[in-house]
């Protein structure tokens, strides 16, 4: 179809208001999540501004997979085995409680039958792994309540879709089972970390072998649906796939890429997310003016009130939920009192408000079929729709920009553990360079005045650039500059190796591995070969 000037117009004056966005967030200091949701939504309603209905697929299939992936890929897995209990209380109990309450509301207050009202209840139960760890990670908290929220809500969508289809089929077909709910659950769990690590193991298989940048960014930005895909065909999570593959190839990233790969791609990934959320969010945005479309038969005042009581569930259960979670916790797992990884009230109280719902809430409540197996219209499906909107919007503007003061009345201090964890890091990478220096000192290659150069590195780069104008040169500057580079490489090697090892036994985090790494990686791409 061919597009008219008008159209053009329009379509350039989008994503014009899309790059303003984008740019104002910082300065606003407001987390772009946010911004880019109401500028959507402002924009959905500006005369001229055609009508855009997200379709569900585009979510769960075409753009849901490379984000999952990458925050598996860059997720701390020590600092998620530290925290597996708290985060898995909250990614099955929290979001089965959540489902229940918003059902029971939604039925006696708001009027929708069982069905469409636990269908609701399963649509706004998981919390975004977008916007948490957008909204989270910039303010400062401990680390803690960032992997706990984080991967909660990367683990939580897999309960919440389980239950979801359940609750789908039983409005569609008027029947419900609990145990094939259940069992469900376990097998799309399983399934899902399964088929995650097995293409994990082949992806892994075909990296190593591969010397070719460009090819291997594109494989690893393909990894997320080359698990996604074929989990959700054999009808397991596809989520926690996409999600496992990454954390597995983050884990052997190492030994995967070189420095070269490692500096490139993670500069295409952060862009590439960044540019996705950013779209993303604004399309959430638009959706509201077709909802709205859909129910001229609803008063405005009616549909403020449930949208208002639903969002209010949705918060406060999570809120009454975490304290005796907190408590639960305690008691159940009595190993963490004595390893003190039970968490404090105050982060208690900030992963209690760090509840925010996003595109997957939308993606599913779009995805609600039209019609039951009777031929029926599928019940209250537009004001199923509209709730999981006003959930979404009002979670992510009231909590998101009300968290920063939930913080400072909590009295949590910044983490300083990340800092005092990358210094430890950068020393023991120096000790590991001085040490194979001194292996290194008395190898024929290594010259005495290469090992002591340092100080006088920039007078030697530039006789030795200055020598490729004398036609007299004898090549000694340029072997002397070769054999410091590999003695350089050598020692580079050695600290990464010891980050890796510090990784490994659990002293230091995958987000510490990879700062040093960047800097490591930068000192080597400037060796010249």
């Amino acid at each position: 179809m061919a597009f008219s000037s008008h159209d053009e117009l329009i379509l350039l004056g989008l994503l014009a208001a899309v790059a303003t966005l984008m740019a104002l967030a910082p300065t606003l200091r407001i987390p772009y999540p946010i911004l880019l949701v109401a500028g959507g939504l402002a924009l959905g309603f500006i005369p001229g501004v055609p009508r855009l209905v997200l379709p569900p697929d585009l979510v769960l299939v075409g753009v849901l997979p490379p984000l999952l992936y990458s925050a598996g890929f860059f997720t701390s897995l020590r600092d998620f085995r530290v925290n597996a209990q708290p985060i898995s209380l909250l990614a099955t109990g929290l979001v089965a409680t959540t489902m229940a309450a918003v059902a029971v509301v939604a039925h006696r207050a708001v009027g929708l039958g069982w069905a469409p009202a636990f269908v609701l209840g399963a649509v706004v139960a998981p919390t975004d792994p977008i916007a948490a760890t957008a909204i989270a990670s910039r303010l400062g908290v401990p680390r803690r309540v960032v992997t706990i929220v984080e991967g909660e809500s990367l683990v939580n969508d897999a309960t919440a879709l389980v239950l979801y289809r359940a609750a789908v089929v039983a409005a569609v077909a008027g029947t419900f089972s609990f145990g094939d709910a259940a069992l469900r659950l376990v097998v799309s769990v399983a399934g899902g970390v399964a088929v995650g690590l097995a293409v994990g193991w082949l992806v892994a298989l075909v990296r190593v072998r591969l010397d070719n940048i460009p090819a291997e960014i594109a494989i690893s930005i393909l990894t997320g649906y080359l698990a996604y895909i074929p989990a959700s065909a054999l009808h397991v999570s596809g989520v926690l796939a996409a999600v496992t593959v990454g954390v597995y190839l983050g884990w052997r990233a190492p030994e995967l890429s070189t420095p070269a790969m490692r500096m490139q791609g993670n500069a295409v990934w952060e862009t590439l997310v960044f540019l996705v959320n950013a779209l993303l969010f604004t399309l959430v945005g638009l959706q509201l003016r077709p909802i709205l479309d859909a129910l001229s038969g609803h008063s405005t005042s009616s549909l403020i009130g449930d949208a208002v009581l639903v969002t209010a569930t949705v918060i406060a259960v999570r809120l009454v939920w975490i304290f005796p979670h907190t408590l639960l916790a305690r008691l159940l797992f009595p190993s963490l009192r004595a390893r003190d990884t039970t968490v404090p009230w105050g982060e208690a109280i900030v992963i209690g408000w760090t509840g925010m719902r996003g595109a997957v809430s939308l993606a599913a409540a779009l995805a609600v079929p039209l019609s039951t197996d009777s031929g029926a219209a599928f019940p209250s499906r537009e004001l199923i729709v509209f709730l999981a909107f006003c959930v979404i919007l009002g979670t992510l503007v009231v909590q998101g920009l009300t968290l920063p003061g939930v913080i400072r009345l909590t009295g949590l201090e910044e983490d300083t553990a990340p800092a005092r964890e990358e210094a430890k890091a950068r020393l023991r990478a120096a000790d590991a360079a001085l040490e194979r220096l001194e292996e290194l000192r008395e190898e024929d290659w290594v010259r005495e005045e290469t090992a002591d150069r340092m100080r006088g590195l920039y007078n030697f780069r530039r006789n030795r650039f200055a020598a490729r104008f004398d036609d007299g040169d004898d090549g000694a500057i340029e072997q002397q500059s070769v054999a410091y580079q590999r003695l350089r490489r050598e020692l580079l090697e050695a600290e990464r190796a010891a980050v890796v090892e510090l990784r490994r036994i659990g002293r230091i985090n995958d987000d510490v591995m990879y700062r040093v790494f960047r800097d490591l990686d930068l000192e080597d791409s400037r060796l010249e070969v």
